[in-house]
């Protein structure tokens, strides 16, 4: 087995997604844990503790990804997390000692409130690995 891939989506990514993120055969050796944050999409839901609708699209997305990974060839398993994204990886690293971390966030305009800062973050805070970033459409 390969390197161990934490992959943090917020909309479901293809295999070609992550392929060009970390290289084709790397992917495909690679054990693939993605995790998708359960976000709120306003703030006014995130203060009203009103995480249903948020839990159920994030389970969606996960496992949407973990099915075309899987198409591609690669090995992932998926799961949920918290709502903020920093601490969703956090939570997940505990478990998961990953070698190497992708950020897949929708693009720039289009973020959610949450993932703004995520990819600065990310990267000071897991700073002993790669962390890598790709805005999907």
């Amino acid at each position: 087995m390969g390197k161990k891939i934490l992959v943090l989506v917020s909309e479901p990514i293809s295999g070609g997604v992550l392929k060009e993120a970390i290289g084709g055969d790397k992917a495909e050796e690679a054990e693939v844990l993605v995790i998708a944050p359960a976000l709120n999409e306003s703030k006014v839901r995130f203060w009203a503790s009103d995480p249903d609708g948020s839990i159920e699209h994030a389970e969606d997305v996960v496992h949407e990804t973990v099915e075309r990974l899987d198409e591609a060839g690669v090995d992932a398993a998926g799961d949920t997390g918290e709502s903020d994204p920093l601490l969703a990886l956090q939570d997940a690293m505990a478990t998961f000692d990953a070698d190497e971390i992708v950020l897949a966030t929708r693009l720039g305009g289009e973020l959610n409130w949450l993932e703004e800062g995520l990819v600065d973050e990310a990267k000071a805070r897991f700073a002993d690995r790669p962390v890598t970033h790709r805005e999907i459409d």
